[in-house]
């Protein structure tokens, strides 16, 4: 009788899931059992999770008026996580110009949610940046675009427009790391470009608007000026 009162009890304890509510009369069942709540609090710390929960945050402060931020648990219990952790996914691979606000530029596009992650909404944020930007800021990024290159090539940044190659130097401008504040008030940088093929042009078409820059460059002389003279002193 109490063999049979032992064996009830241990059959009826079960280990429960802290995460799904699913319960399981082995631990050892527990253990490996890996549901979608409890995936989702694993991988908290994750970059992806992170700018993702940060979109999912600023969206509900933006674009829906809640005073207060939304908490991890209940970014983990939104139907829209995978969504916003795709686009957190997005954001880390591209490593866009100024991420917190690009991500604000994004969430109050009233684009979708499933069209944040299309490369043309990243290039019409960058367009519109770099054509904004000051001379200072995009002096500042394009030399530190061409030191984080000298550092990877063992070279210096100097250089750059040099020996990068056609490729490397087609993206960096197309993404805004290479500015054409710098560009093209540089003597290496104006040679790069009459070597550029037809699609490399076409690539970094919408950045370089002759048209756009012409007038800056003329609206704003003192800023020209400062910039061919970093170029000079840079022996560039």
């Amino acid at each position: 009788m109490l063999k049979n009162t032992v064996t009830k009890k241990l059959t009826s304890s079960k280990f429960t899931c802290e995460y799904c509510g699913k319960s399981y009369v082995k631990e050892s069942t527990l253990l490996a059992h890996v549901c979608e709540p409890k995936r989702r609090w694993l991988q908290k710390d994750e970059k992806r999770v992170q700018l993702g929960l940060y979109a999912f945050q600023r969206f509900y402060k933006l674009s829906a008026g809640h005073k207060k931020e939304k908490t991890y648990e209940e970014f983990v219990k939104s139907s829209f996580y995978n969504a916003f952790v795709k686009f957190g996914s997005f954001v880390n691979n591209v490593r866009p110009l100024y991420p917190d606000k690009y991500i604000d530029y994004v969430v109050t596009s009233n684009v979708k949610l499933d069209h944040w992650c299309r490369d043309e909404m990243y290039e019409k944020y960058a367009i519109e940046l770099i054509r904004k930007e000051g001379v200072e800021t995009a002096l500042e990024r394009s030399i530190n675009t061409m030191l984080d290159w000298a550092k990877e090539k063992e070279s210096t940044y100097n250089h750059y427009f040099l020996y990068a190659s056609a490729n490397r130097i087609t993206w960096d401008i197309k993404d805004g790391k290479i500015s054409p504040w710098l560009l093209l008030n540089c003597d290496s940088g104006l040679k790069v470009l009459q070597n550029f093929n037809t699609e490399q042009l076409s690539m970094v078409n919408a950045v370089l608007d002759p048209k756009h820059w012409s007038i800056r460059f003329k609206r704003q002389p003192k800023d020209v000026e400062l910039v061919k003279q970093v170029v000079k002193e840079a022996n560039m």
